[in-house]
């Protein structure tokens, strides 16, 4: 599109949204649309997405919008009360001449734009223009920069972080601060990223900048009993999630402690590159990459340590899913979340991110001290009850009730140079 051309459609837009803040009604909540990438697949912003829209099906009418629908079924139980529709289906496929060509609205450093196309661009836009009320709820940059940019004036508009500000690529950064004062609340996991927000959103804010942290779905299972020889890790399998820094660490604790094993739970594209280490460290047999876990509880409840190797983190689910099971927890002090969940000794024991002879002493000072799992464990229980829904839920609730005493927005589409 040329300058010019994007010019006067951004003006036509403009000015239809200028009618549109006269004529809105006064801003409600009883329609929620949370746009999530990929409602199908696996992964801990699925999980808490869903857990998340349950609860709001109590009280509201709740859409969860996938982008596109790369499998035929889901992975996790779709929420009960809760719809679920879809925008592009590629269950055989890319289709169409504009499914070839990459987003023009994603940010190229986004960690998703390879997902997003011409064909979900437009969708995208068509989707959200449309609306004229309700909330409208994003769950990842490229979509919270959508919802800015396209929302009516007469839709609440939140962008959740389901990671961290500073784990953006430079020019997503340089959007969010650029657009992101335009929507009606943004809200992070942890305290440490909503400081990082409230200083690059300094110039322009939103009306609400809040700290709501993901709640601890329900699992199955029972509690640990903690006295099998086994220590889980549980996360897909990508550089970020840190497990070659672990399986190093294992190396370590196997020499010391040759009867325990370590189960890593997850796919992703590592997958071979963790198995030819595993090989090389001549650890097959005692670490073993199992695949997705479609029961956490089971899994947590058949271990007596979790570990947490992350290079970076938005709020890790896994830690406190291990902690609501009665699981102690060893964790890298990285950027962010363990820090706020765990205070070490007390509840889990942190290790400075990276170190991993540091990881191996922690790893094996609880499989020596049975007394201080147990320890951790009991405080770990204390620690998962602040973080679930019935805590939790009320926070979301606070905001949207926040969010319908103002106005509706007054500012324009934004111009996408802008």
């Amino acid at each position: 599109m040329s300058g010019a051309l994007r010019r006067t459609v951004i003006r036509l837009l403009e000015k239809r949204d200028q009618r549109r803040a006269r004529k809105a009604p006064p801003p409600d909540t009883r329609e929620i649309r949370i746009l999530l990438l990929h409602a199908y697949g696996l992964g801990g912003t699925i999980r808490t997405v869903f857990n998340l829209a349950a609860h709001l099906a109590e009280r509201h009418d709740v859409e969860i919008v996938s982008v596109v629908r790369e499998l035929p079924d889901f992975f996790f139980e779709p929420p009960p009360g809760v719809r679920i529709t879809y925008l592009d289906d590629r269950v055989n496929g890319r289709k169409g001449l504009l499914n070839r060509f990459r987003s023009r609205l994603t940010p190229p450093d986004e960690a998703a734009a390879h997902w997003y196309t011409l064909k979900t661009d437009l969708a995208l836009a068509r989707y959200i223009r449309k609306r004229r009320g309700g909330v409208l709820i994003g769950t990842r940059p490229a979509l919270n920069l959508l919802i800015a940019r396209f929302a009516g004036p007469e839709v609440i508009t939140i962008g959740q972080e389901h990671a961290n500000l500073p784990s953006h690529g430079e020019e997503t950064q340089k959007q969010i601060a650029r657009r992101y004062g335009r929507l009606t609340a943004v809200a992070t996991l942890t305290e440490t990223d909503l400081r990082s927000y409230e200083k690059a959103l300094k110039k322009k804010r939103p009306a609400h900048l809040v700290r709501i942290p993901n709640a601890v779905p329900k699992l199955n299972g029972a509690t640990a009993h903690r006295t099998a020889p086994v220590v889980v890790a549980i996360g897909r399998l990508a550089h970020v999630k840190g497990y070659d820094l672990l399986i190093r660490a294992w190396a370590h604790v196997h020499r010391v402690h040759p009867d325990w094993e370590l189960r890593i739970y997850g796919s992703g594209a590592r997958h071979d590159k963790l198995q030819a280490s595993i090989e090389k460290k001549e650890l097959t047999g005692c670490v073993r990459l199992m695949g997705p876990a479609t029961d956490v509880g089971a899994v947590l409840a058949e271990a007596s340590i979790n570990v947490l190797s992350s290079r970076r983190e938005g709020m890790p689910m896994t830690i406190l899913e291990a902690m609501s099971v009665g699981v102690p927890v060893v964790a890298y002090d990285c950027p962010t979340g363990p820090a706020e969940i765990i205070t070490d000794g007390h509840n889990g024991l942190l290790v400075p991110a990276g170190k991993i002879h540091a990881m191996a002493d922690a790893i094996g000072r609880l499989i020596a001290d049975p007394d201080l799992r147990t320890h951790l464990a009991e405080n770990g229980l204390v620690t998962a009850k602040e973080y679930d829904m019935s805590a939790i839920g009320p926070q979301w609730e606070e905001l949207l009730t926040a969010c319908s005493a103002a106005s509706p927005r007054s500012g324009g589409t934004a111009s996408p140079g802008s």
